[in-house]
């Protein structure tokens, strides 16, 4: 097969999975979620606390892959969203836990139809994205540990993507990770955070969302300027 059939194919297959996302997200979006309880959430970044109700989590099962589906390997991608597309490299080698589960979780459209339920702009300057319910408190039904491949002096840098985590200690991520716009840093001596990519472009897109601050105009919260995830492309 010559060149250019191979990567009309490669186009039609991830044209197909695109279409077969979305159909899944919007199903989703048309299910009643159902509230069972009030609690208070952990999915923070630096011990801010969000207060959220815990709301039923999509139907399908997701388990932890293991850490040699990605080990030693870089990957590339794309986050779709409804405010522009975001581009970024996966490094297998320094966080190979987090970039396997990130991506079983992308090839399995769990982000499709996910909103980035957090915005801060004071102190550290984060988006948090990755919850399946939008409140903070939503997982893959699953917990992993320990961090992988935290910066020995908390300098996490504008670009850097990372993985939430809750204030009960590291072996506590899942599926919550968050994008840093602006230099940001944050304390060591809990255990740290993740740092699994890095956003190659697009970081503009994410700025622009911070510069509209959040819905309540505080330093933490909400964003003003809805962000969803349309898809998540990994290769």
């Amino acid at each position: 097969m010559s060149s250019s059939k191979r990567e009309r194919e490669r186009a039609r297959r991830r044209e197909q999975r695109w279409t077969q996302r979305q159909a899944e997200a919007r199903a989703r979006k048309r299910r009643t979620w159902t509230i069972v309880g009030a609690v208070s959430g952990l999915a923070v970044v630096a011990g801010a606390v969000t207060v959220a109700l815990v709301v039923n989590q999509p139907e399908k099962t997701f388990t932890l892959p293991p850490a040699s589906a990605a080990q030693d390997r870089e990957w590339t991608g794309e986050l779709r969203t409804s405010v522009g597309d975001v581009a970024f490299t996966l490094d297998g080698q320094a966080a190979p836990q987090a970039v396997a589960n990130f991506v079983s979780l992308a090839e399995g459209g769990y982000f499709d139809g996910t909103d980035c339920h957090r915005l801060t702009t004071e102190g550290i300057f984060v988006l948090q994205c990755g919850d399946p319910t939008g409140t903070g408190t939503g997982g893959p039904g699953y917990e992993f540990g320990p961090v992988e491949n935290a910066p020995e002096d908390g300098l996490y840098p504008a670009g850097t993507i990372a993985m939430a985590r809750t204030n009960a200690g590291t072996d506590t991520m899942g599926s919550q990770f968050f994008l840093v716009y602006e230099d940001t840093t944050l304390p060591t001596n809990t255990g740290g955070y993740t740092v699994f990519g890095e956003i190659t472009s697009g970081l503009d897109v994410v700025r622009a969302v911070a510069d509209a601050g959040t819905a309540d105009g505080s330093g933490n919260g909400n964003p003003a300027t809805p962000v969803t995830i349309e898809g998540v492309e990994t290769q």
